[in-house]
């Protein structure tokens, strides 16, 4: 800080040619930012001022907090990413705004992710084979899963800022790299298989349902596994150059993929419009798809002709292709096959209707062994059980042996895609609102549209064809499009299309979430895939999804890769749901989802169901999915606990508690991990009872962040003669802890004196990691009181000792009014008073006091002060905007208070404060000490003579005058960069115009004008401030002036605002840095709290304790 106010020696102002004294209370450190004076300056923070540099004010802050990208969030991965890419950040230039909004950004992104392949090509053979009762159950369950995991990732998703990463970075920020690792690969992996289904899906349609006689290898006349092997063959070579097509084009520009996006999902919306649309037109007129049926077996559409044995033409009997089929000739009395013989055959529509009632006969499963022909139940056959069916290729044929598990697997990948929305975090204008409302209102929809289609299908469609899963009974339609409106082609077109689509964005993000694994640097294996082309586009990231991607290519069946990318995508939701519940029974600090409609049950179950489902689909996938994820979690450990397996769960316990000691010693957690570790300084009576055992009842309301707790004493005396005492007094600590449920530890310290332990405490504290970083201690309360001189001392000493060593410090005044753990406030508020910003402890103490039963109905307020030049209406904007990012619900109220005239009552409480302090220290003065205090009063009054000498002769008095400083020892003198002394500022002039020794730098001993303090003659400008000032105010010293009048403004508003209050938090000023002002301090501490019932001061540590990130 510079030592001149506005308007009292600026920049320019000229000054007496002195050098300025280090100052008790102002950090000279900061005296070159001139910048900082005018931000700060005033007479109502004067209190705050000597630590500006550390602990800046809020109002000068809050814009750069509420804008998050500037946020100092302790987060290294943001920041260096932003230094990185910006430069410095003062020259960082104003990015645009994200503009998506939550239907753009992530309803359509799920909707389109969601709805795929498996609706359009194995939905409707799914409910043939399972029956609606078993689909049903399939779609309810993987919604089910899908839903719980969407509650979980939007809890996860509206903790803090979630960068682009999507659900990696999510779970490897929640459960650490081990975690994060082995599921980024796992969800990437998953992505990478579901390209490969998407292309499979692709070629299925083009060579099946849009041209068939494209294909390589000619499937006409072959039969059973020639003609399986035939298809499999061209979906490789087709599926292969349709990857190698669309690689190319996320290579050549991702920005393309996203343009085409919205066409292809106008096709899915289209397609699934146009089911419905079919659905209702069957109610009146259903579509005429005729199948025909020998005996109850459905038959080829190729195999005939007309559906019928013979025909009448001009009268004349005459065969059809279908009895070639089945007789050795063409003539009537040709040979044919028994079965052919002995059925008729019968054409049934395929497509009944809504209304037909054909809902009852497809409620309950039909599943088949491979090679079993498709038979309509409930009609008459006559059949030789003992003979093998003959003549098979005229007939549909099941071409897989189905089971309720099969189809699990290959219906749960049409419910991935929820992450969607996460994904694109970075792009939405508000991420913590859109999230959760886009990806569960895209579930919501989709689910809906699922679990209808099951009914609808089983409600419009014979049972015969929803089974013929490639429609060959229906001339090779596709089955759902065979129930369309108006036109089959809508969705084999539309499928088609959205296929292509979803492949192409499964290219373009697996790549991306691999590139994010790989600049993570926890797989050091996977670095060379962080590198890619100039623009950041990840090409060696491309070129390895492409060839994972072949591997399913060169599985060619899409019933087989379904379950695959089940398996990887039900292992990350599996993480996503164990991370949300974890987050929620370890009550972290830093969670705080701004989403409410969570609960760790909810993600348990969600857990449970992706595992069962995991098993369910493919127990031999599931083992090695989790096998894999293993690997790569050891992987990444590498290193883990040495086993030492002693006494059975004891030693796993030690050796796993040593582990983790190690690990914390790693280094200082981030602030996302940072919580309340308490360490409790209370006093014993000469009985070694706690005398404040309240403060214990504090803690334990405090303990939501489950941090460490110790408890810890001081004891006089030696270890040697008061063991025994020390003793007593841990079995004391005990007892209270165990009370008042404070789960921790105590430690008790043997010292020649108090003052000493609590020094010994603060310092030894905790074991390894293990520290405490914060201190809590009662206020002293009868520091007034002569007997009590020593307390108050060791309180301030307390207070110096834990700045040094950064660690925060907690004081309750009147601990004796502060709730006991069985007490419960049915209303009321915590009021905030952030005046200056020290890392955010201000804001989280009220948010962890409201987790517990004492506090849990009060309100949060927060109150901050703008001074003269302040924007109050803009600083109220920013402070509910950080507020919202933080994920704290509070009022916010910004009090205006401007530089007021110095009242007479202020001049009269600080005389009385310096005529009191003085007696204290005359009580206490040695002789030697009496006699230092003489030659400092006559080396005052020699310094005051030198400031009365003209400007001109000034300059030859500076070294003289430095060097007399130089022999004063810290204790006896205090220099002040006085702003106000030259000019005392009247009550009726707070700024007064400078004069020639405006800016002159005064130094006192602070004794009081009886003592000879030297006061600067005031400049001719001045001088008529010195009318209404009483002669022994003019002695004061200045600066205690300001800071009395500061502590009795904010005493004035904090009372007005928050008199009824349950709790006021406020910031600690912080204490002189020579031990002169002591006594002044704790008068501004008590001025400062006059009036509240219960107050907790509050100093930060030196370090950010809260985060917007997640």
């Amino acid at each position: 800080m510079t030592d001149c106010e506005e308007g009292e020696g600026g920049p320019n102002s000229q000054g007496d040619g002195h050098p300025k004294e280090s100052s008790p209370f102002i950090n000279s450190s900061a005296a070159t930012d001139a910048e900082k004076s005018q931000q700060y300056d005033g007479k109502n923070m004067a209190l705050f001022e000597e630590e500006m540099d550390t602990s800046p004010m809020v109002s000068s802050l809050l814009s750069s907090l509420a804008n998050y990208s500037n946020l100092p969030t302790g987060s290294k991965e943001h920041e260096e990413a932003e230094n990185n890419e910006e430069g410095a950040r003062p020259s960082k230039k104003p990015v645009k705004a994200p503009q998506l909004g939550t239907l753009m950004g992530v309803y359509l992104p799920c909707i389109q992710n969601i709805f795929g392949v498996i609706l359009f090509l194995r939905m409707t053979w799914m409910v043939g084979i399972g029956g609606v009762f078993g689909s049903f159950i399939i779609v309810f369950m993987c919604c089910s899963t899908t839903m719980l995991t969407a509650i979980s990732m939007s809890a996860i998703a509206t903790n803090g800022v979630v960068p682009a990463g999507g659900s990696y970075y999510m779970i490897s920020r929640s459960l650490g790299p081990e975690f994060g690792g082995a599921v980024g690969i796992c969800f990437y992996l998953g992505t990478t298989f579901a390209g490969a289904m998407y292309i499979l899906g692709c070629i299925e349609i083009l060579l099946i349902y849009i041209i068939p006689q494209a294909a390589i290898f000619k499937i006409e006349g072959l039969e059973g596994p020639e003609a399986e092997a035939a298809l499999l063959n061209n979906m490789r070579v087709y599926g292969t150059l349709v990857l190698s097509l669309m690689a190319l084009v996320v290579f050549v520009g991702v920005k393309y993929v996203n343009k085409l996006a919205l066409v292809f999902l106008a096709c899915v919306i289209l397609s699934i419009l146009a089911v419905y649309a079919g659905v209702i037109k069957t109610a009146v007129d259903p579509p005429v798809f005729p199948v025909c049926l020998l005996g109850n077996r459905t038959l080829l559409s190729k195999a005939y002709d007309v559906c019928a044995k013979v025909i009448e033409i001009d009268n004349e009997t005459v065969t059809t292709k279908l009895w070639s089929s089945f007789c050795d000739s063409d003539s009537l009395n040709a040979t044919c096959d028994d079965y052919f013989a002995n059925n008729n055959v019968t054409e049934i529509q395929g497509i009944p209707g809504v209304t037909s009632g054909i809902l009852a006969k497809n409620l309950f499963g039909n599943y088949l062994e491979k090679g079993v022909i498709i038979e309509k139940r409930g009609l008459a056959s006559d059949a030789d059980p003992d003979s093998p069916p003959t003549s098979s290729n005229r007939y549909v044929l099941a071409d897989i042996t189905s089971f309720f598990t099969l189809l699990v697997g290959i219906y749960f990948p049409s419910v991935t895609g929820i992450m969607a929305g996460s994904n694109r975090s970075g792009d939405l204008r508000d991420a913590q609102k859109s999230i959760p409302i886009g990806t569960i209102a895209a579930i919501t929809t989709t689910s809906t549209v699922y679990m209808s289609c099951v009914v609808l299908f089983g409600a419009c469609i014979e049972g015969v064809v929803l089974r013929d899963k490639f429609g060959e009974g229906v001339n090779g339609n596709l089955v759902i499009g065979t129930l369309a409106w108006p036109s089959p082609w809508v969705i084999v077109i539309g499928s088609f299309f959205s296929t292509c689509g979803a492949g192409l964005q499964s290219l373009t993000g697996a790549p991306r979430l691999l590139q994010a694994i790989s600049r993570d640097g926890i797989i050091p294996f996977l670095r060379v895939f962080g590198h890619g082309k100039a623009n950041g586009e990840p090409t060696w990231a491309l070129l390895l999804t492409a060839s994972i991607c072949e591997i399913g290519i060169i599985i060619a069946s899409l019933d087989a890769v379904a379950p695959i990318l089940s398996m990887f995508f039900l292992m990350c939701y599996m993480f996503v749901n164990l991370a949300c519940a974890l987050q929620t029974l370890l009550r972290t600090p830093n969670w705080r989802p701004r989403f409410k409609f969570y609960h760790w049950a909810l993600s348990f179950l969600g857990m449970s169901l992706c595992l069962s489902l995991m098993f369910i689909c493919s127990w031999y996938y599931a083992i090695v999915a989790m096998g894999i994820a293993t690997c790569i979690y050891k992987y990444i450990e590498f290193c883990g606990a040495e086993k030492e397996w002693g006494d059975g769960i004891r030693g796993i316990s030690l050796s796993a508690a040593r582990f983790a000691l190690m690990r914390l010693e790693e280094g200082p957690p981030h602030t996302k991990n940072w919580r309340p570790q308490i360490l409790v300084l209370v006093s014993v009576d000469a009985e070694q009872n706690v005398e404040q055992p309240r403060l214990i009842s504090l803690t334990n309301q405090l303990k939501a962040g489950k941090g460490l707790t110790i408890v810890g004493t001081s004891v006089q005396g030696t270890f040697l003669d008061n063991y025994a005492e020390a003793q007593r007094a841990d079995q004391s600590l005990r007892k209270l802890m165990e009370t008042e449920k404070v789960k921790g530890f105590s430690q008790v310290v043997i010292s020649s004196n108090l003052r000493d332990g609590t020094s010994h405490l603060i310092q030894i504290g905790g074991l390894g990691g293990l520290k405490h970083n914060t201190v809590m201690v009662s206020w002293p309360r009868n520091w007034k009181q002569p007997e009590y001189h020593q307390q108050f001392r060791n309180f301030i000493e307390t207070v110096r000792e834990t700045t040094v060593a950064s660690l925060a410090l907690l004081v309750p005044k009147n601990i004796a009014a502060y709730p006991s753990n069985g007490e419960r406030f049915t209303e009321g508020h915590i009021d905030v008073w952030w005046i200056v910003h020290d890392g955010g402890m201000l804001m989280l103490l009220p948010f962890l006091l409201r987790q517990n039963k004492v506090w849990r109905k009060c309100k949060m307020r927060i109150f901050t002060v703008a001074q003269m030049d302040d924007n109050s209406i803009q600083m109220k904007k920013d402070l509910i905007t950080f507020l919202y990012h933080l994920r704290i619900d509070a009022a916010v109220e910004v009090v205006e208070m401007h530089d007021g005239d110095i009242s007479a009552y202020t001049y009269e409480k600080t005389l009385v404060m310096e005529q009191r302090s003085q007696i204290l220290k005359q009580m206490h003065l040695t002789k030697n000490e009496m006699e230092r205090e003489i030659q400092s009063i006559t080396d005052s009054s020699r310094g005051s003579i030198r400031r009365k000498n003209p400007p001109g002769m000034r300059s030859q008095h500076s070294a003289e005058e430095g060097a007399s400083l130089a022999e004063k020892p810290e204790d006896e003198v205090q220099l002040i960069h006085n702003k106000n002394a030259s000019t005392p500022t009247s009550p009726t002039s707070p700024t007064s115009p400078a004069g020639p020794a405006g800016a002159a730098a005064t130094w006192t001993d602070n004794k009081g004008a009886d003592k000879g303090t030297a006061l600067l003659s005031p400049g001719p400008e001045a001088g008529k401030d010195f009318f209404n000032m009483k002669p022994e105010w003019e002695n004061l010293n200045q600066i205690d002036v300001r800071r009395m009048h500061t502590a009795m403004r904010l005493n004035e508003v904090i009372t007005k605002k928050s008199k009824e209050a349950k709790l006021v938090l406020l910031n600690m000023p912080g204490p002189p840095k020579n031990r002169v002002g002591n006594e002044n301090y704790m008068e501004f501490l008590e001025v400062l709290t006059e009036g509240l019932n219960r107050v907790l001061l509050v100093r930060g540590g030196g370090r950010e304790v809260i985060t917007i990130y997640s």
